[in-house]
């Protein structure tokens, strides 16, 4: 990271502390705006690649749809006849160690005989749809954070990437959450828990309806929820007919989530629906604010914007769809190397610390954020005792139909137990991710689970 990017962060970051004392973030200038139609992306990232070509410049993004390739179906890897140009082990990660996050150094030393990078050309293949581009660069001068009921959240935005230039942690992890992935699809995948010995154990088989309102003409409106899901499990036997709604809302406050328990024939509202509470959705292996890397309200922590490095992260990685079946994808300790697609690519550095007065069982967290599409596509989570205890992770693909590249499968690696979670992986399905129209809000309500649940 050069010096004067250092500046320039501290600089923004300073900035945005002296005006959120004042209750509100401003808009960036309509000359920095403009930035966005020159030296940057649409969405915020560098038009340019690096200085010596490992990084290539972005010219529009991957959005070529392979003809072969069926609505609904099972999708394919473009990049599929790439090499890699190097691989990274224990034996040789002291030479790349600058670029490689603090989490992934700690997998490749506690499992040195099987985790390995296979690092290939970087595709800077991320892409949206005009309107995302063209709400972003009016988000850029009209967007600001506003002290909510549950903290900072944006106001003056819609559509596209609220904080396109971003001033501060917050910004930046706004950007995350509400990314493009797409405005309404359905997905089929399955969820495995890992031992520390070994063994794969399915906790899901599922289904799920899932929405972004902050995509839809008008937004996420006075309601507020800009993501939805309902998912039901059509396995494992033990968890089959079980279903779970969620609604995220910007002020997290209004956020809901509702289970069905096919044993109980009953809908129960969940009370903590958030943070380090176990999720349902991966039966309670994972926490809520571990989904993607990060998903769920920002107010318990402070977030700094440190800057933007090079890094080593999964992108690209479209093997998750092609291969055979989900347990394909996995190894005793981690996904099978030959499974993950790595690039080099510009990443935002975000620390997140737990607020004084808080409480948390991982005060202390540390995000990577891909520069073209916001996504948090690694993290580093630090215990009580301040020890690196887990690794999470997303593995992007790229969907040329979108268009975009989006973070489906994910998951984590405890580093202490040594047990490690993968959900949405979609190898092995017949329906992947499809593009559906609109659903109606009445979807993603308690009744609509309730009606449609079965023994």
């Amino acid at each position: 990271m050069k010096h004067n990017n250092k500046v320039v962060s501290l600089f923004t970051a300073l900035s945005a502390s002296l005006l959120l004392a004042h209750g509100a973030f401003a808009a960036v200038s309509p000359e920095q705006a403009a930035t966005l139609n020159t030296t940057l992306t649409p969405l915020g990232g560098e038009r340019a690649g690096n200085a010596d070509g490992s990084i290539p410049a972005w010219t529009g993004g991957y959005t070529q749809v392979d003809a072969a390739y069926k609505d609904g179906g099972k999708r394919g890897d473009p990049f599929a006849a790439d090499k890699p140009l190097l691989t990274i082990t224990a034996q040789n990660m002291t030479q790349y160690a600058d670029k490689l996050t603090p989490g992934i150094q700690a997998m490749l030393k506690k499992y040195p005989d099987s985790y390995r990078l296979d690092v290939y050309p970087t595709h800077r293949s991320a892409a949206a749809p005009q309107s995302v581009y063209d709400a972003t660069f009016a988000n850029a001068t009209s967007g600001k954070l506003v002290d909510g009921p549950a903290g900072a959240m944006p106001e003056g935005a819609s559509g596209g990437i609220p904080f396109p230039i971003p001033g501060n942690g917050v910004e930046a992890m706004w950007n995350h959450l509400l990314r493009w992935r797409g405005a309404s699809w359905h997905a089929s995948f399955n969820q495995y828990l890992t031992t520390a010995d070994g063994k794969h154990v399915l906790t899901n088989d599922s289904r799920a309806d899932l929405q972004m309102p902050w995509y839809l003409p008008g937004g996420s409106g006075d309601k507020g929820v800009f993501w939805s899901i309902r998912m039901t499990n059509d396995g494992p036997p033990l968890r089959a007919g079980e279903a779970i709604t969620g609604l995220e809302n910007l002020n997290a406050d209004k956020a809901a989530v509702w289970t069905y328990l096919p044993g109980q024939r009953r809908v129960r509202r969940l009370p903590n629906a958030c943070c380090d509470t176990p999720t349902p959705a991966t039966a309670g292996v994972m926490s809520f604010d571990e989904l993607y890397v990060f998903n769920g309200r920002l107010d318990r922590f402070d977030w700094k914007l440190v800057g933007k490095k090079e890094m080593y992260i999964p992108y690209n990685a479209n093997k998750v769809f092609t291969a055979a079946n989900a347990e394909a994808l996995l190894d005793p300790h981690h996904l099978k190397p030959q499974a993950i697609r790595w690039e080099l690519h510009r990443v935002w550095v975000v620390e997140a610390t737990l607020k004084e007065g808080q409480r948390h069982v991982m005060p202390k967290s540390t995000y990577y954020l891909d520069e073209d599409t916001w996504a948090a596509v690694l993290g580093e989570r630090y215990d009580a005792r301040n020890q690196l205890a887990k690794v999470v992770w997303t593995s992007p693909v790229v969907l040329p139909d979108l268009p975009g590249v989006v973070t489906l499968t994910n998951g984590f690696y405890d580093l202490l137990s040594g047990a490690w979670f993968a959900g949405d992986l979609f190898a092995g399905k017949q329906e992947q991710y499809r593009i559906v129209p609109p659903y109606k809000d009445s979807v993603f309500t308690a009744d609509a689970m309730a009606g449609e649940g079965v023994r």
